[in-house]
């Protein structure tokens, strides 16, 4: 095990380094939630009966990290495919990366996943994958096979640690499971042989990733599969990293699992895609090596662009499974397009604008190799030079890395469009980056704009009428939400108390129902829901997270991020049935309790009313709703609407 500092050969990603040499947990172990806690908590009653309601996600588990005594290991280091095991050695197909150290049982099973030795369709039970071995330790975990099945255990713990890491240090605090599991609710479970299938999905229900194993095609593929041999997809990174992503995402905003419009199952896809590209990206000898074959050009490297290249060729594609490269044109917005493919749009959106960026930070290094034409002489690029390419490709997307995730705090609760998550993008990154000398947030705005992608209800793209506001009407601070008042468990990452927690809903909930803030927060009246045709259910507040943000000048953010919403149940007519819409808003406050923004989004209003209805008749909408009775209601979770063949047997989850 590694400790002190990182070995040269491994991979530290500066998410790992930031959890691994961080003081977490140190307050000891978090209070358990009541069991006599109702399934939600009453607001206060202001004479005129209860107003608001406190979510039990409010109060749900979060694991507490391992808390670092003096002498124990920064990291442990472990072996992975950097792509999957058709990929070529020589070409930086395995890397030894420094996972955050914790104390590990067999399986192995740490504060955040436990990872299943079970395979089903075998009817086996493979040995658990013992990483506290004294030979495993020696070797630095068990070497790269897809013939090992510990190794398959060893893969999934190791990747998903490290996309867990980036989460939490792009947030600023611990991300709690949205998985409805009762039992051991603070540990996502990995299952490397769930089943038999060239497929992976999140489990909602069961609160597990599982990976799928099929056989490949019965001839030559075109790589290094072996026709009619096993193809596993828990030996993807990149289905690794796509899925727990899924599933940090589902505890980040429950409500983007309810397929509500055309956007939302495309933006899981999408949003997923774009964590495991960058996340690739931070394996600076794969970059190095990539660049080195494309002579610099990161746009023709697509052992760097491309996304599960093995399972691609083993489902008979003509490449990978998805490219992040864009076509020429672009394929721009189409809110009829089958999910992954809308989500695509997304992903190579934001991948042109880290291209254009990378493109700026290597012309200084580019013109002094080439005497200033910006064009290197025939041959192999210097090493000096595809040192400094390397460094700063991987920096840039260890950047765009955490502004995607930290952008997810700036969204709607509800209803999430591309459009939004480009404001959620420039807001988050002005919040903490003023400054913007290398023109990130131009950069995004263009490449949303030449794939047709524009938010609602702006007079211009320009950066600052892109930003989030605060409330339009002037609002004083929130009485105990400020941090003189906020109560932790020690670290303000590791969040507070199922008690502290509820006063700080009621507290929230209290302040935005009072009659002058309803539209503010997106709410409304029982008296505008009949208005609409309906009734609308109490409002309730859905969570409180804590957000502490380290900006490039070393400045400390601390916020506090909230979300309230209300559902408003639209009766059927005839000839049309029944639907529900949910409004509300993600607050945003700042440490005095102001509120800094307020992204809201209403029930309320034909516009709104008439997009649902639309995508509830639309292609799409069908896929993900169907007509019982008088209502529509959801045919599956998203998740097994995205993947699932038509015919198969309902089963939640979510694939590649």
């Amino acid at each position: 095990m590694a400790s002190g500092q990182a070995e040269h050969d491994s991979s530290t990603t500066q998410a790992a380094a930031a959890q691994a040499q961080s003081r977490d947990g140190a307050a000891g172990p978090r209070l358990p939630v009541p069991e006599s806690a109702p399934s939600s908590v009453p607001g206060e009653d202001d004479g005129f009966g209860v107003r608001f309601g406190v979510a039990p996600a409010v109060t749900r588990e979060v694991a507490t990290p391992f808390a670092r005594k003096g002498g124990d290991p920064l990291y442990r280091p472990l072996k992975v495919f950097t792509s999957d095991p058709a990929a070529s050695r020589m070409e930086a197909a395995v890397a030894q990366i420094n996972v955050p150290y914790e104390p590990l049982a067999p399986g192995p099973v740490g504060s955040f996943f436990k990872v299943s030795s079970d395979d089903p369709q075998q009817n086996v039970q493979y040995q658990a994958a013992d990483l506290n071995d004294s030979c495993v330790l020696m070797a630095g975990g068990y070497a790269p096979s897809p013939s090992e099945p510990r190794f398959h255990q060893q893969m999934v713990y190791a990747v998903c640690s490290s996309v867990y890491a980036v989460f939490r240090g792009a947030l600023g605090r611990h991300v709690a499971w949205g998985f409805r599991r009762a039992h051991d609710p603070a540990r996502l479970e990995l299952r490397p042989f769930a089943f038999k299938g060239a497929n992976a999905w999140y489990d909602k229900d069961e609160g597990a990733l599982c990976f799928g194993y099929d056989v490949a095609p019965q001839r030559n593929v075109g790589n290094r599969t072996l026709p009619g041999g096993y193809v596993f997809t828990c030996l993807s990174h990149d289905i690794i990293a796509h899925e727990v992503t899924h599933a940090l995402l589902d505890g980040l905003r429950a409500h983007f699992s309810s397929p509500t419009g055309p956007d939302v199952a495309a933006f899981h896809e999408g949003f997923a895609d774009l964590v495991a590209i960058f996340q690739r990206l931070s394996y600076r000898e794969l970059v190095k090596t990539a660049l080195r074959k494309a002579r610099g050009r990161l746009d023709q490297a697509p052992l760097l662009t491309n996304l599960a290249h093995q399972l691609g060729h083993a489902l008979e594609l003509e490449a990978a499974l998805r490219s992040a490269l864009s076509r020429e044109p672009p394929d721009g917005y189409d809110p009829d397009a089958e999910p992954h493919r809308l989500g695509q749009v997304l992903l190579c959106a934001v991948f042109e604008a880290y291209l254009v960026v990378f493109g700026r930070k290597a012309a200084p290094f580019l013109r002094l190799a080439s005497n200033g034409t910006g064009i290197c002489p025939p041959g192999d690029l210097p090493a000096d030079l595809v040192d400094l390419l390397a460094h700063a490709a991987s920096a840039l997307a260890g950047h765009f890395q955490s502004l995607v995730i930290r952008a997810i705090d700036y969204c709607p609760p509800v209803n999430i469009t591309f459009g939004e998550f480009l404001r959620a993008l420039v807001t988050a990154d002005y919040d903490l980056v003023p400054d913007d000398p290398w023109g990130y947030r131009e950069a995004l705005i263009d490449a949303f704009a030449r794939r047709d992608i524009y938010p609602r209800h702006v007079p211009t793209l320009a950066e600052d009428a892109l930003l989030w506001r605060p409330p339009r009407r002037a609002m004083p601070p929130v009485a105990g939400l400020a941090a003189a008042h906020l109560m932790f468990d020690g670290d303000m990452a590791a969040g507070a108390s199922p008690a502290e927690l509820t006063r700080q809903a009621r507290a929230l909930g209290e302040f935005a129902t009072r009659s002058q803030h309803l539209h503010e927060f997106g709410l409304v009246s029982q008296g505008e829901a009949a208005a609409l045709g309906g009734t609308a259910d109490l409002p309730m507040v859905e969570s409180l997270r804590s957000a502490r943000r380290a900006g490039p000048d070393g400045q400390i953010a601390c916020d506090l991020v909230a979300e309230i919403t209300q559902r408003v149940t639209i009766r059927p007519t005839p000839g049309e049935p029944g639907y529900t819409l949910v409004g509300g808003a993600t607050v945003i406050l700042g440490p005095k309790g102001e509120i800094r923004y307020l992204i809201s989004k209403s029930a309320a209003g034909g516009e709104r009313l008439q997009r649902r209805r639309a995508f509830l008749q639309s292609a799409q909408g069908r896929k993900f709703w169907r007509i019982d009775g008088a209502a529509y209601v959801e045919n599956a979770s998203l998740y097994a609407a995205l993947h699932l063949p038509a015919g198969t047997p309902a089963v939640t989850g979510a694939a590649t």
